[in-house]
């Protein structure tokens, strides 16, 4: 009997039964095929084509049992995934939702016989939780995507810290509680004091303070910025300092009179020398507060210094505010500044008096420097900071 024309009442009839679920006992899973009844599945089996595919189904079949199984576990569990999530579901309804794609592996072709057994396999290889009640098995989706365990963790990550920020909150809202307590009770207490009372004798009250007077300070000799000092006020300054500077020759050779001699500095002596240790180029730090706050702790670089080598102009560096400006100060007034490991250092007095060096280490607790000569490369041992100062060429 030939097929019935397109559009006819039955070829429609027959696209719509086509279309449908058939019964299961009438689909051959070897050859893919769907029989629409008795008779259709048993000319199928009688077939040539579904001979050759049950021979090949004879030679291995674990491969195909395997595979089917695969398949359809495969299937079942992408639908859980996608459709129902992580929710609690039947699993007799996850399967109905399974069936209804006509080209789905059927469950008679793999090694589980019932939809029970294959529910009670995911419960044991940890892929659903699997739980059985009166209306049947239920399952629960395990999702162990990776991209999902990041997701959660994030969630829980933020969760505890939400939870920290409102605990770190009712912290403070508990001090700040007992804190009000606390002020409310002194405030109580405060009230429940006496009020002072005025003697009857209304005497004066005279006050008996007696304050040391402030130290005297060597004077300043001079500061200026660079672009704004004039030539009479260099000039002043100069015949100031070379007054201040007889008088401090002449106390000198005063003491030496008194004392009858004085200590010479020695090449091979570590004690501070007796003359001045400025030199050009290095860097040093300001250490009065006769200046101001802003001249304070400020370094600068010597540009020159006076014959006697106790004088010295100072362009500042650091701060910011102070950048540029020239002060001409007394050594005393000044200390060295120690530069990082690797910096150059001149030697100010002592053995190697003027000799540059490299500082190789820094003893803070001892207030010393090792460093290393650049002229013979020899180490010199626990230089006190007063005899070695930052060096610029």
């Amino acid at each position: 009997m030939g097929k019935h024309e397109v559009g006819t009442p039955k070829y429609i009839a027959n696209k719509i039964k086509a279309k449908g679920l058939q019964k299961l006992r009438w689909y051959c899973q070897m050859c893919q095929k769907q029989c629409r009844d008795e008779n259709g599945f048993k000319c199928h089996t009688m077939s040539e084509s579904h001979h050759r595919q049950l021979l090949l189904f004879a030679e291995n079949a674990h491969r195909y049992m395997d595979q089917f199984s695969r398949e359809f576990s495969h299937g079942y569990l992408n639908l859980l995934k996608r459709q129902f999530g992580t929710r609690r579901v039947p699993a007799n309804r996850v399967y109905q939702e399974y069936i209804s794609d006509r080209g789905h592996i059927h469950m008679n072709a793999t090694q589980w016989l019932t939809l029970t057994a294959f529910v009670k396999w995911l419960g044991r290889t940890g892929q659903c939780v699997v739980d059985e009640t009166e209306k049947g098995w239920f399952i629960t989706y395990i999702d162990r995507d990776p991209e999902t365990l990041a997701a959660q963790e994030k969630k829980a990550k933020k969760e505890k810290m939400d939870k920290d920020d409102e605990e770190r909150l009712m912290d403070f809202i508990d001090k700040q509680i007992e804190r009000a307590k606390q002020d409310t009770t002194e405030e109580e207490d405060e009230t429940s004091k006496t009020p002072l009372m005025r003697p009857e004798n209304d005497t004066p009250l005279v006050l008996d303070i007696k304050l040391k007077p402030k130290p005297k300070l060597l004077p300043v000799l001079e500061i200026k910025q660079e672009k704004i000092k004039s030539e009479d006020s260099l000039s002043k300054s100069c015949s100031s300092k070379s007054n201040s500077e007889k008088d401090r020759k002449l106390k000198r050779s005063n003491d030496n009179d008194e004392t009858g001699s004085v200590k010479k500095f020695k090449s091979d002596d570590n004690s501070p020398a007796t003359e001045g240790w400025l030199k050009e180029g290095l860097t040093v730090k300001v250490i009065t507060k006769s200046l101001g706050d802003k001249y304070y702790k400020a370094k600068g670089i010597v540009q020159s210094v006076e014959t006697d080598g106790f004088v010295g102009k100072v362009k500042l560096k650091t701060p910011e505010e102070v950048n540029g400006h020239v002060i001409r100060l007394d050594q005393e007034y000044l200390e060295t500044v120690i530069p990082a490991i690797g910096k150059e250092v001149l030697i100010l007095w002592g053995k190697h008096k003027g000799m540059k060096a490299i500082v190789k280490k820094l003893h803070i607790a001892h207030y010393s420097v090792d460093v290393e000569l650049e002229k013979d490369k020899k180490i010199v041992n626990k230089l006190p900071y007063e005899q070695v100062c930052k060096y610029i060429d």
